[in-house]
């Protein structure tokens, strides 16, 4: 964990909102989590849904700029309504992840994140896509905080690092194939 003069919020105080429709679904959301918890960002996690509890879930997003929140994320499978109720309930940035649900594997899930009306954008990663949910919404608050920007700097560099590492070279295809 990075030291206190890094932290994103002094009161550790929650800036991201990480909502799912169901309890089923925390194994997969619980992974955007993590990339927060690396970048020392911190986020809140509710199970809340747009058609088992929607006042509870617009309740908590009409309150989440005033508690601090700056960016939403929002998954959920099947009709996927989640991202769509949030982005009409705020004007915060929603970045919607469908969820892998039912017969057609997350492929309404996806369509029905991805077409919102105008004027209710929902930023839409791949199906499943927590993670890359939590870095978009790392770079967004990038944006405004310098200290995120850098981590998120720190952390690219190490990863590229892996992929340059001599210690990694593994013989191509073709020389495979030339050794017969």
């Amino acid at each position: 964990m990075a030291d206190e003069s890094k932290r994103l919020s002094r009161d550790d105080a929650p800036v991201v909102g990480i909502l799912t429709g169901s309890p089923n679904d925390l194994p997969v959301v619980l992974k955007a989590r993590e990339i927060f918890d690396e970048l020392d960002i911190p986020c809140d996690v509710r199970v809340l849904s747009a058609h088992r509890t929607p006042v509870e879930t617009v309740r908590y997003v009409e309150q989440a700029e005033a508690r601090g929140l700056e960016v939403l994320i929002a998954c959920a499978g099947l009709s996927a309504h989640l991202a769509g109720v949030v982005a009409a309930h705020t004007t915060l940035p929603v970045i919607g992840v469908p969820l892998a649900h039912g017969a057609l594997e997350g492929m309404d899930a996806l369509l029905s994140t991805v077409q919102m009306p105008t004027g209710i954008p929902v930023a839409t990663v791949a199906i499943d896509g927590s993670k890359n949910a939590a870095y978009l919404a790392a770079r967004i608050l990038g944006a405004t905080h310098p200290e995120v920007r850098e981590r998120l700097r720190t952390q690219l560099a190490q990863d590229r690092q892996r992929y340059d590492s001599p210690e990694l070279d593994v013989p191509s295809q073709a020389d495979k194939l030339k050794r017969g």
